[in-house]
């Protein structure tokens, strides 16, 4: 019996015992945990009784008190890396594009001073301002107008003097008080010293106002005159711009100089009527171009591209010509060429519409409207039709008058 009471009680000891031992356990567990947690959480630091978070971590614990789960927030953490990435890239795209324009204005710069330094030391070639002395490196010019001239063509010349060239002492006052250069550009015959070329001298010795080039004159060969003359008065002739312009075309040279004076902050200015022709494979025809195949299947048109009759460069660009001139290529159309030297670069091409109005009554209207044009011809004749005959009519009916000139805001 003795046995049966120790077997029925011993149970409930070790029951009450158990108990015990189970909420001391607990008390104890809680403790120690409360114990670890108070040493191991980490503060963030703040400053001014504000906590300092990573946006990354805001955007974290914002999520979590919206009961978002641990893949989503995987998924927004890599969200926000990439977008920081994506930004950080651009920044250094955009670094790498000014880095880019950088190098290539000092390697403008680096062309104009090697321009300089060959003049130097080669000698700039003669002209009657060298010959005079009056070295015209002394000061800064404004532009260096270029007509394009052939020894065939004296009556055109004396028309152009008649008109919009200023002569003797205003031209001159024309240089010292506004920097504008103007001279009519010529090479020499297959003959040097010929009787062409003596023609073109004792007509320079009575009016002073030619640029001779070293260039055998012919028609085929106007790429290379067009780069002969850039390189040759980039190195005579320290000017903000050139301009190349053909002797059957009337020019407002008061406008023109206001026109280009818009755009003296760019760099690497190309201003012209921009045009892109077709590519002419027909032999035979005016303006064939012997190396059509260059450009593509049959029909294709040429880049955009200045009108021949007249454009004009800034001094970076004519300064590119003069360094380069040996290893540019000259394609049949000289318009051509010249686009074709500038395509690869970083130039501002600049299409203006008053660099070829029509003659009257298509410069006159616009003249009378308060749009006077820079330069008028017709387009049929790529020049004015008969220009010898009609230049004083269209100086009259389109010019800018004389006082525009003197008037100029350059």
């Amino acid at each position: 019996m003795s046995f049966k009471i120790r077997g029925v009680v011993e149970p409930q000891s070790r029951s009450i015992i158990s108990q015990k031992w189970t909420l001391f356990l607990c008390i104890g567990s809680f403790c120690a945990g409360m114990f670890f947690t108070a040493r191991m959480w980490t503060v963030p630091e703040t400053k001014g009784g504000i906590t300092r978070t990573t946006a990354v971590e805001a955007e974290k614990l914002n999520l979590v008190s919206e009961g978002c789960d641990t893949k989503f927030l995987q998924q927004k953490d890599v969200k926000l890396v990439s977008k920081d990435v994506f930004g950080e890239v651009s920044k250094t795209h955009h670094a790498l594009q000014t880095l880019d324009k950088t190098i290539s204005n000092l390697e403008m710069e680096l062309a104009a001073a090697k321009a300089t330094q060959e003049s130097i030391l080669s000698g700039a070639p003669l002209s009657q301002d060298i010959e005079k002395g009056d070295s015209p490196r002394k000061r800064k010019y404004f532009v260096v107008v270029g007509i394009n001239t052939a020894f065939s063509s004296r009556k055109r010349r004396d028309s152009v003097r008649a008109t919009w060239m200023p002569q003797g002492e205003k031209r001159k006052k024309l240089e010292e008080e506004k920097g504008i250069i103007m001279r009519f550009v010529i090479g020499h015959g297959a003959t040097l010293g010929g009787i062409l070329d003596r023609a073109i001298e004792a007509e320079d010795q009575k009016h002073g106002d030619f640029l001779r080039l070293d260039h055998v004159e012919g028609y085929l060969e106007l790429s290379a005159k067009t780069k002969t003359y850039f390189a040759t008065a980039v190195k005579l002739w320290d000017a903000e711009y050139y301009v190349k312009v053909d002797d059957d075309v009337h020019v407002n040279i008061g406008t023109l100089a206001e026109t280009l004076a818009r755009h003296r902050k760019k760099p690497r200015v190309y201003i012209g009527c921009m045009k892109s022709g077709p590519v002419l494979a027909q032999k035979g025809v005016r303006y064939h171009e012997p190396e059509y195949w260059k450009f593509g299947e049959t029909g294709n048109k040429y880049f955009r591209h200045a009108t021949g009759q007249i454009y004009a460069i800034s001094k970076d660009l004519a300064s590119y010509i003069s360094v380069n001139q040996h290893v540019l290529h000259k394609y049949a159309n000289e318009d051509v060429s010249l686009g074709a030297w500038f395509i690869g670069l970083d130039v501002h091409h600049i299409d203006d519409r008053r660099l070829c109005c029509g003659t009257p009554p298509d410069c006159e209207w616009k003249a009378q409207a308060g749009n006077i044009c820079v330069a008028s011809f017709d387009w049929t004749c790529s020049g004015i039709c008969r220009s010898v005959d009609r230049l004083k009519e269209v100086h009259r009916r389109c010019g800018e008058g004389e006082n525009a000139l003197w008037k100029a805001a350059i």
